[in-house]
């Protein structure tokens, strides 16, 4: 069975009776320790650290990666006027979107930097700021993930300028006066040391042929282990094993690159929790089917399981502290939709496979680890009108702090006219 990352039985309990559930927690502790470890990634001539805030764009939770030494990429100009409000400096903001920010020129004349992700970028970029430096998003042919969900590299994704057309991306850039100083790739969700070190050598083969390159981003999607099976990329053996490839593109191209990551998933996943309360028991099992528990969240807060059988730990903490048996359950979503399964199999939210927990009863809380990144930020929010949850921040003095109230009706009806 797994068990609890951060958080102890009693401290679940008391928290489930002052903030009501669901909520998300988040460890402020393991926060700082993942981007430690971020800013720790072995580099020779300089490291940027990023953090990407779609993986959770609350705004304490970017006020405390930034004060720890990250900087901050987002994904739309919404997150990069999202993190501004949260009070990140514009310099420190960069915007990486798959769809041409409408206030782009408004966010760089604050001072935020873009990172063109295709031609069209390039060229809008070029029309509004002819003659400045700016950074481009390269696909460099290769891919990493546990499915194409979650691969952004490659042929089959359409992030980024394909590496084959750079003669067009250049020309573009002539006829504006642009300077490519920043070139950035990105693979996918991979922990293999040795395919970093594949797509590093290709993403440099690029940057040799841009010759006022002085820093490559290697993007982010570093692998965590959510579940006790699963691995975790070492980002210490990555960056040693990249290191070397760095220091042979200065000695034959004389400059020496400023390195930098953005692994939002690595820093955020588990740093949070998703606390819930056992609402119905039912059983299937006379049929040859399932016992089920009912819990009062799904995927209106947590839809990696349903999108593509991500998979989170699940801890039931009983609410007394009478002996419990074990058996095998699957988990079901408040949602009225079939597919709102907390316990799917790996990598298949189609199939389903029993979690081995304590006996369940109903008010019993249930946690959901590995519930920091692309929960908050990516659920099904609002789907059969249940309301944003809230969230709560444990820091470091051990004091529980609201961060975000949950969601009032009221408010999920406000623009409805």
């Amino acid at each position: 069975m797994e068990t609890l990352r951060f958080l102890e039985a009693s401290r679940v309990l008391e928290l489930q009776r002052e903030f009501s559930t669901p909520f998300y927690v988040y460890d402020e502790d393991t926060l700082l320790t993942r981007a430690r470890e971020v800013l720790s990634f072995p580099n020779p001539y300089g490291l940027v650290g990023r953090y990407a805030m779609k993986a959770l764009p609350t705004a304490e939770i970017l006020r405390i990666v930034h004060g720890a030494g990250l900087y901050i990429d987002a994904s739309s100009g919404f997150e990069a006027e999202r993190a501004l409000r949260a009070g990140i400096p514009a310099d420190k903001i960069q915007i990486t979107a798959q769809e041409l920010p409408r206030n782009l020129e408004a966010l760089v004349q604050q001072g935020v930097w873009f990172n063109a992700c295709s031609e069209r970028q390039l060229e809008h970029y070029g029309e509004l700021f002819p003659g400045t430096e700016v950074s481009i998003r390269v696909n460099p042919g290769l891919g990493s993930g546990h499915s194409n969900r979650t691969n952004v590299g490659g042929p089959s994704a359409s992030f980024g300028i394909w590496h084959e057309q750079l003669g067009e991306v250049e020309r573009t850039a002539a006829r504006h006066d642009l300077t490519i100083g920043r070139m950035h790739t990105h693979i996918g969700s991979g922990s293999d040391p040795d395919k970093w070190v594949v797509c590093a050598k290709m993403s440099l083969e690029i940057a040799a042929r841009l010759e006022n390159v002085h820093t490559l981003s290697l993007g982010g999607g570093f692998k965590v282990g959510r579940m006790a099976n699963e691995d975790s990329a070492d980002l210490v053996a990555i960056g040693q094993k990249i290191v070397p490839e760095i220091e042979a593109f200065a000695r034959e191209h004389g400059r020496e690159l400023e390195l930098e990551v953005e692994p939002g998933t690595y820093v955020a996943a588990n740093c949070g929790a998703l606390v819930c309360t056992i609402t119905d028991l039912v059983s299937t099992r006379a049929s040859d089917g399932y016992d089920f528990i009912k819990i009062d969240a799904g995927m209106s807060e947590i839809i990696r399981p349903s999108m593509y059988g991500g998979q989170h730990p699940i801890v039931v903490v009983p609410a007394d502290e009478t002996p419990r048996e074990t058996g095998d359950y699957l988990v079901a979503g408040h949602c009225c939709e079939s597919g709102d399964v907390l316990t799917p199999a790996p990598g298949d939210p189609e199939a389903l496979e029993t979690r081995t927990l304590t006996e369940p009863r109903v008010g019993d809380a249930v946690v959901i680890e590995g519930a920091g990144a692309y929960c908050a930020g990516m659920a099904a929010k609002n789907y059969n009108a249940f309301p944003e949850c809230a969230e709560v921040l444990l820091r470091s003095d051990g004091s529980a702090q609201l961060i975000r109230k949950r969601q009032t009706l009221d408010q999920m009806l406000q623009n409805e006219v």
